[in-house]
């Protein structure tokens, strides 16, 4: 018997999966406790329906984090620190405060941890770093840190 999964199945197979399953496993196992449906044609066709939305909202997704990636390449932050001998600033930047300073300036909620920083900012100058905005797709962001 044909059956389309509506969860993942160990051992049977991932969720939104045509299968060919004994009618005893189908009947006395998938279908009572909701793992699965009769692959009626149908049924199907609403599994490819439901399929197809999907990836249209996926690519959607895709093209914001695209244009959101090049609103923040064009991006410059600018610190003013106090700082010591040799440029050597009195405490540091780390990407908490660059993602308050993103929010405060252009209104941009960015996790903390999607900034990759790989350590602390330290020192007077410009410094370029990566923001992970979607998966497969980041922004490199110019920081100045200049003297107060």
């Amino acid at each position: 018997m044909k059956v389309i999964l509506l969860k993942d199945v160990k051992g049977t197979g991932k969720k939104g999966d045509v299968i060919n399953a004994s009618d005893g496993h189908a009947r006395n196992y998938l279908f009572p406790r909701g793992l699965a449906k009769e692959a009626t044609e149908g049924n199907i066709r609403a599994l490819d329906h439901q399929a197809a939305a999907q990836k249209k909202k996926e690519d959607d997704a895709l093209e914001e984090a695209k244009a959101l990636a090049a609103k923040i390449e064009t991006m410059r932050l600018t610190f003013k620190m106090k700082a010591g001998e040799g440029g050597r600033l009195f405490g540091s930047i780390t990407n908490k405060d660059i993602a308050e300073k993103l929010k405060e300036q252009f209104d941009l909620d960015v996790d903390k941890k999607k900034i990759s920083l790989d350590q602390p900012i330290r020192n007077l100058g410009s410094v370029k770093i990566a923001i992970k905005v979607y998966p497969k797709v980041s922004a490199q962001m110019t920081v100045d840190v200049i003297e107060e």
